[in-house]
């Protein structure tokens, strides 16, 4: 008789069949299977030795991935925030500025960028996989391409961002002043065209330490240059997002030094191609599905904090989710982190034609960030009467933020799996699929509800949020249900396929 864990782990080691045998030409790219493919496969392995040999293979690739991944984000968001600091310190009306311009302008651009920049996730990692190393560099090219053009248009945005202040209720002061603040991020826009892609670029090699390197340097200088801007120079909002710019335009630079100099990548970059301007609208229409998924959840919390702001009540619905939303984004992190690594290793896998490796990958990365998520929605709530205090000294606050912790920790639960399982889609390219899922749970349920618990059954901050679980707890059901009922085998031949394909649009590979 097999134990009950046996019988729940045998069907991810034992359901994936292996595949027929390949043609020659494509069978060399395997000639030496995973190390972790061989435990898996390896029938005459004891079944616990081969899930424990198994897991900490796949641990070791884990943890060598996120870590870094949770660093970079980490820092990056640190940037931001010391921006609004510096800026906090000139006054109100600079603290203002300074906060619409990057919770509001500057966040459309970096969502539209970075999810953009996914696409190359789903191409370079299953490229790498399946040792087509030379076509990463022109991956890279093409989406650099596609996301410079895709800035001119947002420049227009930034340029035009006081009559649109304006247009959304602003503030004339206000208005303004951000303005100010936003032309200074323009150059910024472009150094996420080239940043996003040269990141996923080399996480799909699983080249991440050097990114947290670069970052945590590159943090270090940034905030010698904004207090020299800022307090020496007199320069004010403009110097401040100047700064901000010139400190990604550094991350760029340094990450292409690395690409040119490094060893790693004399593989995967062969320097510059005209074959990078082939099959553009088709990366084109891939990169706005994977810009729309992750959109769409952006957006979705931030509509949560604008529908508490129509409450009887805001300033205390307001402060609350305020404290709650930004206990969440620093958490969040963690998440992008393991999102990023599900990403590359699920593509990587499915690349190289390791069906058994790439669903034991999702089984683990699931396994390991829902445990973390656990851990943190209990510190969360065994600190619910304290925790707003690290932000604000008011007790009425205190008791709202204390009100609302279970959702949070929810919310934080719910966030230990729902961006892994979006990693796991970018790695196989279902990014229009999850688009159309997050349009039906988050837009046509979760809202709805939210707003009809929040004012019908006047159940305020909670009602609404609660709304807000809910769509992402059916999102987050239907990504679980389509990810357990996955043929593995059937992804990697979609997967073989698709690398195929772009590769008969080079021009120059026939001959």
């Amino acid at each position: 008789m097999k134990s009950t864990l046996e019988e729940l782990h045998e069907p991810i080691l034992n359901s994936v069949q292996p595949l027929p045998t390949e043609p020659e030409a494509i069978a060399n790219h395997h000639e030496t299977d995973s190390q972790l493919e061989k435990v898996l496969s390896d029938t005459k392995l004891p079944y616990f030795k081969r899930l424990r040999l198994a897991s900490w293979i796949e641990l070791k690739l884990l943890f060598r991935l996120a870590a870094p991944a949770v660093l970079v984000y980490l820092i990056n968001y640190s940037m931001s925030l010391s921006t609004r600091v510096f800026c906090g310190h000139l006054g109100n009306l600079e603290l203002a500025a300074a906060s619409l311009g990057n919770s509001g302008v500057q966040l459309l651009a970096y969502g539209l960028m970075l999810g953009m920049g996914s696409a190359v996730e789903t191409f370079c990692g299953q490229a790498y996989g399946a040792h087509r190393y030379e076509m990463l560099g022109i991956y890279l090219q093409r989406a650099t391409i596609v996301l410079t053009l895709t800035g001119i248009p947002m420049t227009v945005i930034y340029v035009l961002s006081k009559p649109i202040l304006l247009l959304l209720g602003e503030s004339t002061e206000v208005a303004s002043a951000a303005a100010v603040f936003v032309y200074g991020l323009i150059p910024q826009i472009f150094a996420y065209a080239v940043n996003f892609p040269i990141q996923k670029f080399l996480q799909a090699q699983g080249i991440v330490t050097p990114s947290a390197y670069i970052s945590a340097a590159t943090l270090v200088a940034h905030l010698l240059l904004s207090w020299v801007a800022v307090y020496e120079l007199g320069l004010g909002l403009i110097g401040a997002s100047l700064v901000l710019s010139l400190s990604w335009w550094i991350i760029v630079g340094a990450q292409i030094v690395y690409i040119l100099m490094s060893e790693k990548c004399k593989q995967t970059w062969a320097g510059l191609s005209l074959q990078a301007f082939s099959g553009l609208w088709d990366f084109f229409r891939l990169s706005v599905a994977s810009a729309v998924m992750l959109c769409l959840e952006t957006w979705y919390f931030q509509i949560l904090v604008l529908i508490a702001g129509l409450l009887e009540n805001p300033e205390i619905a307001l402060d609350s989710l305020s404290i709650c939303m930004a206990i969440t984004g620093l958490l969040f992190m963690v998440s992008v982190g393991f999102n990023a690594a599900a990403s590359v290793r699920v593509s990587n896998e499915l690349g190289a034609g390791h069906p058994k490796s790439a669903a034991f990958s999702v089984f683990i990365v699931n396994l390991i960030s829902f445990i973390i998520a656990v851990v943190e929605a209990a510190i969360v709530l065994a600190l619910r009467h304290v925790i707003s205090y690290a932000f604000t000294s008011g007790e009425t606050v205190a008791e709202a933020v204390s009100d609302l912790c279970p959702l949070l920790a929810i919310t934080l639960v719910l966030n230990g799996i729902q961006p892994v399982l979006s990693g796991v889609a970018v790695g196989c390219g279902w990014q229009a699929f999850v688009a159309y899922v997050n349009v039906g749970c988050y837009y046509a349920v979760g809202i709805p509800l939210g707003c009809l618990l929040g004012f019908k059954f006047d159940l305020g901050a909670k009602g609404i949020w609660s709304g807000m679980i809910g769509g992402t707890m059916m999102q987050t059901i239907i990504l679980l249900w389509v990810t357990f009922r996955t043929d593995w085998n059937k992804e990697v031949e979609v997967s073989r396929k698709r690398l195929d394909k772009w590769e008969d649009k080079e021009p120059l590979n026939k001959n």
